[in-house]
């Protein structure tokens, strides 16, 4: 296996920098819960919540469907739940990569429940092509087609998070 860089450390973090600031100018004067779906989101969030320029909260919420796997498996598991209270606040979900959909539908309809005020995704990188369940992505760092993707926290069997560049890992 080899990696071919798809976005470098420098393009990203252009990108992430003009999220921060679209957040920000969105979120102004609001209630706004950062949430972070671990374990792949972690570099993403990390540098996003530093170019928020608001006063804002963090959680940390952990989903699988993986399970060392290349495909989602179709089950979402909850491994960490969040620990403050949503209740008439605004959420924004970070999260590494929206492929299936499944993940992200699964948390926004546990978090609705809980009554969150708005709750709306923020996503490094969005594949609508491989969508399963409609969810909308309302803040995406990048759109791609295909390949299986690693580095800047995204995985193949817990390897590559580390690597500073999202690169698709060829087999």
């Amino acid at each position: 296996m080899h990696c071919r860089p798809v976005f470098t450390s420098d393009v990203i973090q252009k990108r992430v920098k003009e999220l921060g600031r679209q957040l920000t100018r969105d979120y102004k004067e609001k209630d706004l819960v950062v949430v972070c779906v671990l374990k792949g989101a972690f570099v993403f969030f990390s540098d996003l919540v530093r170019q928020i320029d608001l006063q804002i909260e963090m959680d940390f919420v952990r989903l699988s469907s993986y399970h060392n796997n290349t495909s989602s498996s179709g089950k979402v598991l909850f491994l960490k739940d969040m620990e403050l209270s949503v209740e008439g606040k605004h959420l924004l979900l970070v999260e590494d990569i929206v492929d299936s959909g499944r993940s992200m539908a699964y948390l926004k309809k546990v978090l609705e429940a809980r009554q969150a005020k708005s709750i709306k995704i923020c996503a490094l990188i969005d594949k609508k092509e491989r969508r399963e369940v409609d969810v909308l992505v309302d803040y995406v760092g990048f759109e791609v087609k295909q390949g299986f993707l690693v580095g800047y926290g995204l995985d193949y069997a817990e390897k590559y998070r580390n690597l500073p560049d999202v690169c698709e890992l060829i087999f």
